[in-house]
């Protein structure tokens, strides 16, 4: 690639960032559309499959979808609302608890004299904090009838969502076999091979783990209600949902629950259920769940996700938390792609310069030196095999998307 057309694409790049920045404030809609096309569009092939026409199978999609989340959003309403009233009803007993039981155990263990925290302003804080939760949904309401502007771009976000997502959802493979298609010919190979790629780790993290989140709450809810714990369904979805960084559901989740068993049973025994629960949860978590619903695809350290989700956070808050994760998974690509260049490229596999074997400090001598060189060199074109099969299926798949759409042209 010449100078020139590197700097054409750094341009193209910069160019649209800033368009996207500078749209950043309307794009919500848009890209929750395209994740609910992205999340619909297997089983609307499925049903294509089966001989329906895309458009009917994308009514189907979009009606079931549409179903589920009514359903949910009526559900998880009223069950919410009655967790927060509980929560608020308990109010006096949570004071009571830390103010006679936690606070002077916290001062016995830390060696602080009573009275050196003003226990009166926490008390005032929590109380304030418990009230303003049980009026969470009202005030929303109210915040949105307050304005009109904000009631009308509340309702157009409303009907523009289902809209785009039902347009981007009928012409997904279209829209896809047009992209490939915008490639440069001789980039093709690698756009195809990162598309392969990138669409697994997208599909195991967006499909499979929110389906993981989803699983986790529903066993935390359930086994903390058997326990007898009050506060279950509050608990379980909050640990379900910050399951999506590593070990952060399973910490939040159990502080809360040991916080409210203790405050509802006063009985240190109910922390074995509480334990057993979450350990459970976990054990479901790292044999079936992920295995089965993500698998190996996405890569990233434990470390590199709770690093992508904070970074995400501070640069572009709340929306930047939901992102980090996909954006980071498709990073780890094009890393494993860079770094299966260097492995292949002149820089890494070069001739040793003569005399540096000597200047090395190995346990062994040169020739042992060179076997190890040489068993490296025969694991990476293992690597490299794999990976070339594992592409291969994508690749087919996406050979039959440009016959089809070039039969639909003819068609029309």
């Amino acid at each position: 690639m010449t100078d020139i057309k590197r700097w054409w694409w750094l341009g193209v790049v910069l160019a649209l960032s800033g368009f996207i920045y500078l749209l950043s404030p309307i794009l919500t809609p848009f890209f929750l559309a395209a994740t609910f096309a992205y999340l619909g569009d297997p089983l609307a092939d499925w049903l294509e499959s089966k001989k329906l026409n895309r458009t009917f199978a994308v009514v189907i999609v979009f009606v079931l979808f549409t179903l589920l989340g009514v359903l949910a959003i009526l559900m998880m309403i009223p069950m919410l609302k009655q967790q927060f009233e509980l929560l608020s009803d308990k109010t006096p007993v949570v004071i009571d608890f830390f103010k006679n039981q936690a606070y002077p155990w916290i001062l016995d263990k830390v060696g602080a004299e009573p009275g050196s925290v003003d226990i009166s302003a926490i008390e005032k804080s929590l109380r304030a904090q418990l009230s303003d939760n049980t009026g969470t949904i009202a005030k929303v309401m109210s915040s949105i009838t307050s304005s009109g502007l904000a009631i009308f771009g509340w309702l157009g976000n409303l009907v523009l969502i289902p809209v785009v997502t039902f347009y981007l959802l009928r012409d997904w493979d279209l829209l896809v076999a047009k992209v490939y298609s915008l490639f440069p010919r001789h980039a093709a190979p690698v756009a195809k091979k990162l598309a392969v790629e990138c669409n697994e780790v997208l599909s195991a993290f967006v499909r499979g783990q929110l389906m993981v989140m989803f699983a986790l709450g529903i066993i935390y809810a359930v086994g903390l209600w058997f326990v007898g714990l009050d506060l279950a369904l509050l608990v379980g979805l909050i640990a379900g949902l910050a399951s999506i960084v590593p070990y952060l559901g399973f910490i939040i989740g159990i502080i809360f629950a040991i916080i409210a068993g203790l405050i509802q049973f006063g009985d240190p025994q109910i922390l074995i259920w509480i334990a057993l629960v979450f350990a459970i949860g976990q054990m479901l978590e790292g044999m079936v769940l992920t295995p089965l619903l993500v698998g190996d695809k996405i890569g990233l350290h434990p470390v590199a996700v709770i690093f992508a989700v904070l970074a995400g956070g501070q640069l572009f808050g709340f929306l930047g938390i939901l992102l980090a994760l996909p954006i980071a998974a498709v990073i780890m690509v094009l890393l494993r792609h860079a770094h299966d260049k260097y492995i292949n490229s002149v820089l890494y596999g070069g001739p040793v310069p003569e005399g540096a074997l000597s200047e090395i400090n190995l346990a062994g001598d040169a020739s042992t030196l060179h076997s190890k060189v040489t068993d490296a060199d025969e694991a990476d074109t293992k690597v490299a095999d794999s990976n070339e099969n594992d592409n291969k299926s994508f690749s087919d798949n996406l050979e039959q998307t440009d016959n089809k759409t070039s039969s639909d042209k003819s068609n029309n």
